[in-house]
């Protein structure tokens, strides 16, 4: 079985600031504020969350199966 990774590192789409977070495993991450210029990332189109679009790494549910919709299908 794969390990799973649970640190991302969020690039903000609007003025590049870098954060490392901890993913939760228990939840989608819809949004998140940067801290730098306060812009809301939300999920791009076809992503379910906001690690899956601006994230080094996808969320907890895509990286056990990659094929799944990700950590909101149900």
């Amino acid at each position: 079985m794969k390990d799973i990774v649970l640190e991302s590192e969020i690039t903000c789409p609007n003025c590049g600031h870098k954060k490392v977070d901890m993913m939760p495993t228990n939840a989608c991450q819809w949004y998140y504020p940067c801290e730098q210029c306060q812009q809301l990332l939300t999920p791009k189109a076809g992503d379910c969350c906001v690690y899956c679009s601006y994230g080094t790494v996808p969320c907890p549910p895509i990286q056990q199966n990659p094929t799944n919709k990700g950590c909101c299908a149900s």
